[in-house]
């Protein structure tokens, strides 16, 4: 897959700039070949599912589950799929987690076993899944203002594999996100739980 230039990307910003998200996807659906949308159904993940379906009903949107997920996200995740017709791409960690709980727990970040925990429970099932589904287009719902590796992106931005980052909420707060959810009866769901972090304004890995 070949990259974009830096110059390329700062071009694409300059012509989304002021664009609403809707038109933002609508932008990268045109671009696309293969456009997936990842999800962890974590809080306001409805507005971007709902977004993105709205655009292109029939859209891959890969679900990497670490298998720690609180009762309630497990909930709200079958009602989105019903909700949206998700045409859902389960990934899910090679071992399960009553296995890895009898081996190492859910290891403290300063423990030397995290790094090991993160790449089995998150970034292999991560890898497994792109490598599976190849896509040109990835849409996040990345928003400024969550880290600091977040806030040095924009609307679109690249990973190191050359597939274009798209994050049509970019620029959007709980507050706008919530009018938005309101406004299409898109229920969300705030008790999860990421068992790879410990501070909930640290980078998640899969991004950086």
């Amino acid at each position: 897959m070949s990259k974009y230039t830096e110059q390329e990307i700062a071009a694409f910003n300059a012509e989304l700039a002021g664009k609403s998200p809707e038109e933002i996807v609508t932008w990268a659906i045109i671009k696309a070949k293969k456009p997936v949308v990842t999800t962890n159904f974590r809080p306001y993940e409805g507005a971007i599912l709902h977004l993105v379906t709205k655009v292109k009903s029939d859209i891959d949107v890969i679900w990497c589950d670490t298998g720690y997920n609180t009762r309630n996200t497990y909930k709200h995740a079958e009602e989105l799929i019903a909700l949206l017709g998700l045409n859902i791409d389960l990934y899910v960690p090679k071992q399960t987690s009553a296995h890895r709980d009898a081996v190492m727990g859910i290891p403290q970040i300063e423990d030397p076993m995290h790094k090991v925990f993160t790449e089995q429970v998150k970034l292999e099932p991560f890898r497994r899944a792109m490598a599976a589904h190849q896509p040109d287009v990835w849409f996040t719902n990345l928003r400024k203002g969550q880290t600091a590796f977040r806030d040095s992106i924009e609307v679109v931005s690249q990973d190191a594999n050359g597939v274009l980052k798209v994050s049509p909420f970019y620029d959007f707060s709980d507050e706008d996100l919530d009018q938005y959810l309101e406004k299409n009866n898109i229920p969300n769901e705030h008790k999860y739980f990421d068992p790879t972090k410990v501070l909930g304004n640290r980078e998640c890995g899969l991004h950086n």
